[in-house]
């Protein structure tokens, strides 16, 4: 003869709800990683050359910061992606400071939007993606324009070993 009560605890036990997921702590930790993702992504930005730019190789420890972006390739010098000067003249001006690049450097510095130090800072930096085959002579040229212009913390571009 069967125990009722037992009869009862067994069935009891059947119909209870199998276990559930808490889906309020599992949306919590899918934000969690949303956000560390997000914010872990903006540290390793490289500066990828244009296809006509060759680097030259060297030794770095530093990353390079996000900043204001100059191009000297065989043929010409972009500022910001925009052709400014061609290289036949940046080697044909017998003065230090490039005219053409010097204003278009000042214009993008007076309408660069930021507040405080920080943007003060990033506002006087400038890096040079120079070609191998550019003439130090020309890249002077080049530097001293960006000095001219009010940049004042001048980075060359290179391909880590």
């Amino acid at each position: 003869m069967r125990n009722p009560r037992r009869m009862r605890r067994l069935a009891s036990l059947t119909e209870r709800p199998a276990g559930s997921l808490s889906l309020t702590s599992l949306m919590d930790i899918f934000t969690i990683l949303l956000l560390y993702l997000l914010v872990n992504q903006s540290d390793s930005t490289p500066l990828e050359p244009p296809k006509d730019i060759r680097l030259p190789s060297s030794i770095v420890e530093t990353k390079p910061r996000e900043s204001l972006v100059v191009s000297v390739s065989g043929d010409q010098v972009l500022v910001k992606g925009e052709a400014v000067v061609s290289m036949a003249d940046v080697i044909a001006n017998s003065g230090d400071v490039i005219e053409p690049i010097r204003s278009r450097m000042e214009s993008i510095r007076k309408n660069s939007v930021g507040e405080g130090d920080e943007a003060d800072a990033r506002n006087t930096e400038v890096t040079i993606m120079a070609d191998r085959g550019v003439h130090y002579s020309a890249l002077k040229r080049i530097m001293a324009s960006c000095t001219a212009a009010g940049y004042n913390k001048i980075s060359l571009a290179v391909n880590q070993k």
